[in-house]
């Protein structure tokens, strides 16, 4: 193919996935299979790895993020992102509601209401109908350059339609959903988990490797768009015909009490949404209105943000404690005198780390406002000062590690502290207990008290020694007898022939939860290609960013262990991939299953989807095919049924596999 066939071919390749990306990320409504956008993707990447030339910075093989950059350049708006006047409450509301009828003189305005996203604001610049520049708020003046970034957002379009000049401005956000799902993977791989979803899209937008933020399921609601129209809500609707994602849920309302009818529905019905929002925006809806009122030096007279109280209650920290994780992470927890917020009982919440301590002055025996964030981690939010009475203490990290009484380290620039002893019995602990895990191996019999048992008898220094147990050794412990020893004994043999991922997630890598070990297990077919692996091969992978790559090298590339894995082997565990056999039902299906099953356990029934083609996970998406619903399902169902994915029985998704 020559050049200027190329080029054409090209450029109707790039047409092609433009229209299919807005269709899949904007629209919900893909016109084709993920194999068929895939095949479309990589005849795309081909044509432009033979021709370098030809590739421009709009193109989609562009959103997967270029090379890190070593700081963000500095942006000055247009015009300026100015802040919103606040409204807590209905006098307040009305009160602006006020100003408004007299400074247009008249007695009922049309307004625009919004869902008020919590996320991170955002500009978009295009020239000519391309995307050129994107940039964070900032002071509102000036904001950061994260155009690469942004890049990966796929419901951003990189082209429009019309060869306009355009300036629009919106909500980067991480759907609620998909937040769970990122903390649960943090958890599994000993990372710090998010506050909220907020933080986690803010802290992804703001990465100097464009690759980490290509990792996060970011998306973005456009909120305003530069164009010429006689209300806002024109605009917004011209917008959507351009490409860009518009919130649904948005509301021309006439007068102030249509105004207050959708802040109280939504107040309660944001439960449902799968993102979080603070609030509702308020905006005149004529453009020549907004025009006439004007600003203020800090914000428009013309629009609100009402905000919505959050789920708060105030108690004390009755002590600060730390705890060892397995990768010597030392994070302090705050013991709490136990409150009720949202439904639940609140004992502890994490702190993250000293320097969150710090900057928030959190003192021992404070009186602290506790806030749920997102519904899910108890976090203090701020002290309450005031209740101070001078008994207050002062937390300080301890200089040693509390479990082992190895010497804590700081590495420079990093938040976390660490304890770097690997023989630190906290860690050998932590380690095993992952091992035994439902998720990785699922030893059945051994928890945290016959591993405390096994480690302080020294009769297990880690993973391998499990293998190495007899049951005379567990006779000595106490409260063990003939039975409950070869119990013991019979699940550790059982675990031996566990799935090729969960044997990679079990080895406790860091930064590899269930889902990389999945990426990994698919990738390649036994831990010997694993051990040549190298940091660029694996960052290749769709989902795998450069810090995770780089931990899965270095983990397979030390001595230990490999040395480790080969006892392992030589236990006769199975350390690669069992090649399929007969037919596969259940391939390229997604499976979540919730609630209890009948016939398996829920871990033999995603060992069950693997070992058939399918992928299993642990939240529901619109990428999910089938929920499989048992006895006394959870959320998971209601989830399912509001994004309209099949709902199966146990019994229906048992004749799947056959």
């Amino acid at each position: 193919m020559d050049k200027a066939d190329a080029k054409k071919k090209i450029e109707k390749l790039r047409k092609e996935i433009h229209h299919h990306d807005h269709h899949y990320y904007v629209l919900d409504k893909p016109e084709i299979t993920d194999a068929d956008y895939d095949k479309l993707f990589r005849e795309l990447q081909d044509l432009e790895k033979h021709h370098p030339d030809l590739v421009t910075p709009d193109s989609p093989t562009q959103r997967v993020g270029g090379e890190p950059l070593k700081s963000f350049k500095t942006v000055t708006h247009k015009t300026p992102l100015l802040s919103l006047d606040n409204a807590m409450n209905e006098e307040e509301l009305l009160d602006f509601d006020r100003r408004v009828r007299e400074g247009l003189g008249r007695e009922k305005i049309e307004y625009i209401c919004e869902l008020k996203i919590d996320g991170l604001a955002i500009t978009l610049t295009y020239k000519k109908g391309k995307f050129v520049v994107g940039s964070t708020r900032g002071d509102g003046v000036h904001g950061e350059d994260v155009t690469h970034n942004l890049k990966t957002i796929k419901s951003i379009p990189l082209v429009l339609p019309e060869e306009i000049d355009l300036e629009v401005r919106g909500e980067v956000y991480l759907p609620y959903d998909e937040f769970v799902k990122l903390n649960e993977e943090r958890e599994e791989a000993d990372e710090p988990k998010f506050a909220n979803p907020r933080n986690a899209a803010a802290g992804a937008v703001r990465q100097l490797d464009p690759k980490i933020t290509a990792t996060r399921p970011l998306d973005i609601f456009v909120y305003y768009a530069d164009l010429p129209h006689e209300t806002h809500l024109d605009s917004l609707n011209y917008a959507k015909k351009l490409g860009f994602k518009v919130n649904p849920n948005i509301k021309p309302c006439y007068g102030i009490e249509e105004v207050q009818k959708y802040i109280k529905h939504w107040e309660t019905a944001r439960e449902k949404l799968k993102y979080e929002i603070d609030g509702i925006v308020i905006k005149v809806n004529n453009l020549a209105d907004q025009k006439k009122l004007g600003f203020t030096s800090r914000a428009p007279r013309w629009a609100a943000a009402f905000k919505y109280p959050p789920m708060q209650a105030v108690t004390i920290i009755e002590d600060i404690q730390v705890q060892v994780g397995r990768t010597g992470a030392i994070t302090p927890v705050a013991h709490l005198k136990p409150v009720h917020l949202a439904g639940v009982m609140v004992k502890r919440a994490t702190l993250h780390n000293e320097d969150e301590i710090k900057r928030k002055d959190i003192r021992i025996h404070d009186h602290v406002i506790v806030q749920r964030a997102g519904e899910v981690i108890p976090e203090v939010v701020k002290v309450v000062k005031e209740k101070r009475t001078g008994h207050e203490k002062t937390f300080h990290m301890p200089k040693t590690c509390p479990v082992c009484g190895a010497e804590l380290y700081r590495p420079e620039g990093e938040a976390i502290t660490r304890c770097m002893n690997a023989a630190c019995s906290a860690q050998i602990k932590g380690n095993i207990l992952h091992f035994c895990t439902r998720q990785a191996m699922d030893i059945e019999h051994v928890g945290y008290a016959l591993v405390d048992q096994l480690v302080e008898a020294k009769l297990v220094k880690n993973i391998a020694d499990l293998y190495k147990l007899e049951k005379k050794d567990l006779l000595k412990l106490e409260r063990f007898a003939e039975k409950s020893a070869q119990n013991v004994i019979d699940s550790i043999a059982q675990s031996k022939d566990r799935p090729f991922d969960r044997f990679i997630y079990a080895l406790g890598i860091r930064l590899v939860g269930r889902h990389v070990a999945s990426l990994l297990a698919r990738q390649y077919d036994s831990v010997d290609d694993l051990f040549e692996a190298k940091t660029g091969e694996l960052e290749k992978i769709q989902g795998i960013g450069p810090k995770v790559a780089e931990a899965v090298s270095r983990f397979f590339s030390e001595k230990e262990n490999r040395h480790l894995i080969e006892e392992l082997r030589k236990a006769g565990v199975r350390v690669k991939a069992e090649k399929a056999r007969g037919p596969q039902p259940l391939k390229g299906k997604t499976f979540v299953f919730t609630g209890g099953l009948e016939t398996m356990t829920r871990p033999e029934a995603e060992d069950l989807v693997r070992s058939l083609g399918g992928h299993p996970s642990s939240s529901v998406s619109k990428e999910t095919d089938y929920v499989v619903a048992g006895t006394e399902p959870g959320s998971k169902l209601a989830k399912a049924k509001k994004l309209g994915v099949t709902v199966i029985s146990e019994k229906e998704f048992l004749k799947l596999t056959k």
